[in-house]
């Protein structure tokens, strides 16, 4: 454990940041690799992938809702020096994301069929989908309690044994996909299935090794000797996890409206929005990286009642994110058309995937600041005002695509206008909500 309390708050920010920062710096090499050689199988083999990838969102919506609640009752117990607390919060959070992750599993395997046949724009896209899925799906499942091992690591402070492994099982899937999809390894060329099941081999790894650490004599968090599910502390898990949770499931809506009213465009512009989508979520990684370290340095203060360092935890952020933004704002601008073309050569999709990322930068430093805003609420405990802002933005750029999605000469780039609009009108929100949860909040 580090003790985040005490000591230089930018010092403890780089820090943490900087192991989440390698993390995610080989997870957005995977990112555009991975994308790369999908590439090369074609427009329909990006599409199908695309919508097979949207399913992620949800797996990131779930275990956000369970890495939110562990992390914030951890950091708390930890601030508070429980250590007990702290094991009893772990061994809870993993008996509940097992049972989780188990009901998505069936779940999705059961509506796989209909949701891509639902979204796909042609049979080759959707074969491709399907394909991709077969070994994406359990890959998925995996996931869950990884994500929650790491997620008590860093409420602890330790951020670097969740680095070392998911550098590791990036590392593994970058070597393995194209392996797999082109029969290098001897084997028949696999496709996109390949790409599946290089996800889901690295995931296993992943597992098996982050889950070794929790037995090492000299670690802070073991699991708790009552290993059976206490329904109390599912509840605070879920109290703090489930409104984070349902705001990453907003992205779902987002990208189901996207490539709903896209489809009739066909497999160009929806492997264009995917490429662009792609390029935006792998250059907010270093943004993702901060709101990782916030919300620990901030929580671990909050459980010692230190309002100050709490406050001050977050104007330091603020600055950080607005640097780190401003740059992917400047590159979407000046490089739009060339960082497209590296994933494709078709120009419809170059053009689609271009006016993307040209209308899109302009919202980029807003959704850095609410990013940051999200891991000061979820340090503080209380996760609901930043989904009322979410919800909204969610309303005012669903309901107005679908209505304009039936007009005559419909253009996806009122999608991307209006996405901006409403990424403003969610950082006014967020700031003024978070400015009275601070008044609320921090008066120990």
């Amino acid at each position: 454990m580090e003790d985040l309390t005490t000591g230089s708050i930018t010092r403890h920010l780089l820090k943490t940041t900087s192991f989440m920062l390698v993390t995610m710096v080989f997870q957005t090499l995977y990112f555009l690799v991975d994308l790369y050689w999908v590439g090369r199988l074609g427009k329909e083999a990006i599409a199908g992938v695309g919508i097979a990838g949207n399913l992620t969102f949800i797996v990131l919506a779930i275990t956000q809702m369970l890495a939110v609640g562990t992390t914030t009752l951890i950091s708390h117990a930890a601030g508070r020096k429980a250590r007990e607390e702290a094991q009893h919060v772990l061994t809870q959070s993993l008996l509940l994301t097992v049972f989780i992750g188990g009901i998505f599993m069936i779940v999705v395997t059961a509506l796989r069929d209909t949701y891509v046949n639902t979204l796909s724009p042609d049979p080759v896209s959707a074969a491709a989908a399907t394909s991709y899925l077969s070994w994406f799906i359990p890959a998925m499942a995996l996931q869950f309690p990884m994500v929650v091992m790491g997620a008590a690591l860093r409420g602890t402070g330790n951020f670097k044994p969740g680095m070392v492994v998911q550098t590791a099982t990036v590392i593994i899937n970058i070597v393995l996909a194209p392996a797999l999809m082109f029969g290098r390894l001897g084997t028949q060329p696999m496709g996109v299935a390949g790409a599946g099941l290089a996800s889901l081999v690295a995931i296993v790894v992943g597992t098996i090794w982050l889950a070794v650490y929790f037995f090492d004599a000299a670690s802070y968090l073991k699991l708790h000797p009552h290993f059976r599910p206490h329904a109390g502390m599912w509840a605070k898990v879920l109290k703090i996890g489930l409104p984070a949770g349902v705001e990453f499931a907003f992205i779902a809506v987002y990208l189901f409206v996207v490539y709903t009213v896209s489809r009739p465009f066909g497999a160009a512009a929806q492997a264009g929005f995917g490429i662009g989508q792609r390029i935006i979520q792998a250059s907010f990684m270093p943004v993702v990286a901060l709101g990782f370290a916030v919300a620990p340095v901030a929580g671990q203060n909050f459980g010692a009642h230190k309002a100050a360092r709490v406050r001050e935890t977050f104007k330091r952020a603020l600055l950080m994110v607005a640097g780190l933004t401003a740059v992917v704002t400047v590159l979407c601008l000046l490089l739009d058309e060339a960082m497209i073309r590296f994933f494709s050569s078709d120009p419809s999709v170059i053009a689609v995937g271009a006016q993307y990322l040209r209308i899109i930068a302009w919202g980029t430093i807003a959704s850095g600041i609410v990013y940051v805003n999200g891991s000061m609420f979820q340090a503080m405990g209380n996760t609901f005002p930043p989904l009322l802002a979410s919800f909204t933005r969610i309303l005012v750029v669903a309901i107005p695509v679908m209505l304009m999605s039936r007009m005559p000469g419909f253009e996806l780039r009122w999608v991307w206008y209006l996405s901006v609009a409403a990424t403003l009108l969610q950082v006014a929100m967020n700031l003024m909500l978070l400015r009275r949860e601070f008044r609320i909040r921090l008066a120990f």
